[in-house]
């Protein structure tokens, strides 16, 4: 989920990176050295790894050690069972001319490795190599038009699984300083890609200030340098968007039940964004979590509305509160929550009607079940799919009736992640599950740090790096 999102900051990253080596190399301050060059969302697991790896070092050096005499052993066993042989007598006795030879071709074969170095897979040796990277160059893209990504496009396919390869490392003769001439243009590309990606303007905007704000001034030696702070710098602005504070409906409903009381929720949002559906789930949800619910059949205006809620109160077993169709909406939610009180049930789940946001008829019906039924949370349902639409729709009904949180449905095969990103903050409001999938268990009670993991996880490197 949200690939087109996550391609999005690694070109960022690359980008940044292409221009400040194109800048070296124009004046003379770039060299190309031996190291481990790390991709884009390699930092996101990287200081996890080093502590893990820091963990396991006193038991690899005990094993090394037990290791050390049976290898002496079998040494001595193996020198005693070839000089029997006179297999060795060759080289510690015997012919010197053997001797002389091999020593002059150790010795200039260890000059000709050390003549060559590191650089010496990249500007010389295997012509099919070089042919290779010519075939490459001629038919790439814009980003390798420069010399620097013509070398580094056969590197990307040496990537390994922890997104690590060896060569493509380049470092600066004098510390360079990232300066705002350097972002301008690519974080102008970057906030026209959000929009395109149905993320709102304010948070756009917001992303885009607080990852030049910090980058501008960072001093970098590497370009692993570049990839490590784009990285951090964009990870952070995205974790300041979508963390916004709320308690969980869990807690929520633990409070209400310590005063004796059902916690009531009342769902509100327009036709075909899951709601009815999402209901459903969320009673399971709290079923097998040892909690009663108790569905209420509120919305008694569309046709067959009271029966599919029916179909999913009776498929995951709670009781559901229904009139007949038309009847008052206000009515049957007071009802159930009547019948919630009456029979100690910790949870109410009032389904609405779905209407569009500029019904001013129908948002003066919602407030009135709100006014009888009294909920203790009112959730926006809205569906991931329709980017900024969702946005907008929360906001409108966030002004007519002050929701107090929301649940995006679709949210697995959302690649834009537009409306993930920016619901929450536009309203302020937290975001309170995620629907993943079609069946009952799929429903996710929201998490910030998991919705960064997402974001800047590993899971779709090898897809990024092949773009």
């Amino acid at each position: 989920m949200f690939e087109s999102l996550k391609k999005k900051f690694s070109r960022t990253s690359e980008k940044l990176e292409e221009e400040l080596i194109e800048e070296a190399e124009a004046e003379d301050n770039l060299q190309e050295e031996e190291g481990t060059r790390f991709s884009f969302f390699s930092f996101g697991k990287k200081k996890e790894e080093e502590e893990d790896e820091s963990n396991l070092l006193p038991e690899a050096e005990e094993v090394s050690q037990s290791e050390e005499e049976p290898e002496e052993i079998e040494d001595e066993d193996d020198l005693d069972e070839e000089n029997k042989s006179g297999f060795l007598s060759r080289f510690r006795s015997g012919d010197d001319s053997e001797s002389e030879e091999d020593e002059d071709i150790e010795e200039e074969d260890g000059e000709e490795e050390n003549k060559s170095g590191f650089l010496s897979r990249f500007r010389s040796g295997d012509d099919s190599e070089s042919e290779e990277d010519e075939e490459t160059e001629e038919d790439g893209d814009e980003e390798e038009k420069s010399h620097f990504w013509s070398r580094n496009k056969k590197d990307k396919e040496d990537i390994s699984a922890d997104g690590e390869a060896s060569g493509g490392l380049f470092s600066f003769v004098r510390e360079k300083t990232i300066q705002e001439k350097h972002v301008e243009d690519i974080l102008f590309e970057l906030e026209m890609e959000l929009l395109q990606g149905d993320v709102a303007m304010e948070v756009a905007t917001e992303v885009v200030e607080s990852v030049k704000e910090s980058l501008v001034g960072k001093k970098i030696k590497r370009s692993n340098d570049i990839t490590e702070y784009t990285f951090i710098a964009l990870r952070d602005a995205v974790a300041e968007i979508i963390d916004i504070p709320g308690k969980s409906m869990t807690e929520m409903i633990e409070d209400k039940k310590a005063a004796g009381e059902p916690l009531i929720v009342m769902f509100v949002g327009i036709n075909g964004t899951g709601k009815t559906t999402t209901i459903g789930k969320l009673a399971n949800y709290y079923l097998k979590k040892g909690y009663t619910p108790v569905i209420a059949a509120s919305d008694t205006f569309r046709a067959g509305a009271i029966e599919q809620v029916t179909h999913h109160a009776d498929n995951v077993g709670v009781k559901i509160i229904k009139h007949q169709k038309g009847s008052d909406p206000a009515a049957v939610a007071f009802d159930a929550v009547e019948h919630a009180k009456a029979q100690g049930k910790e949870l109410v789940l009032i389904d609405t009607a779905g209407r569009m946001q500029t019904n001013t008829n129908l948002m003066d019906e919602m407030k009135k079940i709100k006014r009888v039924s009294k909920p203790d949370l009112v959730i926006f349902v809205g569906d991931a799919l329709t980017g900024n639409d969702a946005t907008e729709q929360a906001k409108k009904f966030n002004e007519a009736i002050d929701i107090d949180g929301v649940i995006l449905t679709k949210a697995d095969a959302d690649s834009k992640g537009g409306a993930s990103l920016s619901i929450g903050y536009v309203i302020q409001k937290p975001i309170m599950f995620l629907g993943v999938g079609q069946g009952y268990d799929d429903i996710k009670e929201y998490d910030a740090e998991w919705m960064l993991n997402q974001l800047f996880s590993e899971d779709e490197e090898a897809e990024v790096l092949e773009e």
